[in-house]
């Protein structure tokens, strides 16, 4: 049952994405190439490894282990530009970062989740249909935001009135499914919630702390190391959800427990982050 509603989500939430969009956005890589730089290397590399020596160094069943690499895999989408407005952080940048990671991750996540199956999935029967995922991810992500770019352009009126619709809807969309796989899933859950809280709370931290690091260390402005913070930190909990539990990829709805988990520690730890810098600019 959930699979069908996170794949419509999982589509609107895209489409809502490329309504947001300029083709422009994606050419601003020269303009500001360390905090590029910089995000994307904890985004694509970082975040990834960190999710992988958490799972190990916590022993996670094999399902358990193949789902916290995923959530990792999959930047958040139009959301982390939101946050990055409301921490006084570089919009434009969290934009432009949003653009690139969610093409660059078309090829990444295939890639990255072979790695992972191979790791600890062949063991127990979990194998990636690494063609299916493409076909997935080209279907409901590169599409709707494909779709969304043209009617930014063609009709950029409608455009702004629907991503205010859409833009309100994209947070209760979250909880319904969040409800959903509670409901189906809260004995595992329960079971696991332990381990696997304390694993997606880590690796949130992590996500934080090394990107805040990373931004000092390449002399970033105070403005971009908050959307960089935000960028590496909001991850796409509906991409994760439908790739654990589309019946053309892993079909697995254990799978993306630790994303759900993930989501909601991710808003808990970006909301205190939020409120940390705006109460420091105000005291200023």
């Amino acid at each position: 049952m959930a699979v069908w509603i996170v794949l419509p989500i999982l589509t609107l939430l895209m489409f809502d994405l490329g309504l947001t969009l300029r083709f422009e956005d994606f050419g601003k890589v020269f303009m500001r190439p360390w905090p590029i730089v910089v995000a994307l290397f904890g985004q694509l590399i970082l975040l990834p490894l960190i999710a992988l020596g958490l799972a190990s160094a916590f022993r996670l069943e094999p399902v358990f282990f193949i789902g916290l690499i995923l959530i990792a895999c999959c930047p958040g989408g139009s959301s982390s530009n939101v946050f990055s407005k409301l921490a006084g952080g570089d919009v434009a940048l969290s934009v432009t970062l949003t653009a690139l990671s969610s093409v660059i991750t078309l090829f990444t996540i295939p890639v990255i989740m072979s790695a992972a199956a191979s790791i600890v999935g062949e063991s127990v029967g979990i194998s990636l249909p690494v063609g299916n995922l493409i076909k997935q991810n080209l279907l409901l992500m590169l599409l709707p935001v494909l779709l969304g770019i043209g009617i930014h352009y063609l009709w950029p009126a409608a455009a702004e009135k629907t991503d205010k619709v859409l833009g309100k809807l994209a947070f209760p969309l979250l909880l319904l499914l969040i409800t959903v796989f509670y409901v189906q899933h809260n004995r595992t859950i329960l079971d696991n919630i332990g381990v696997l809280w304390l694993c997606v709370t880590l690796l949130i931290l992590a996500a934080v702390c090394c990107s805040s690091l990373l931004s000092r260390l390449v002399k970033t402005d105070s403005r971009q190391r908050r959307t960089v913070v935000i960028e590496v930190g909001m991850q796409n909990a509906a991409q994760a959800i439908a790739i654990a539990s589309s019946p053309f990829i892993f079909a697995n709805e254990e799978m993306a427990i630790p994303a759900i988990l993930y989501s909601l520690m991710m808003n808990i730890v970006l909301l205190i982050y939020v409120g940390a810098v705006r109460r420091r600019d105000s005291a200023k």
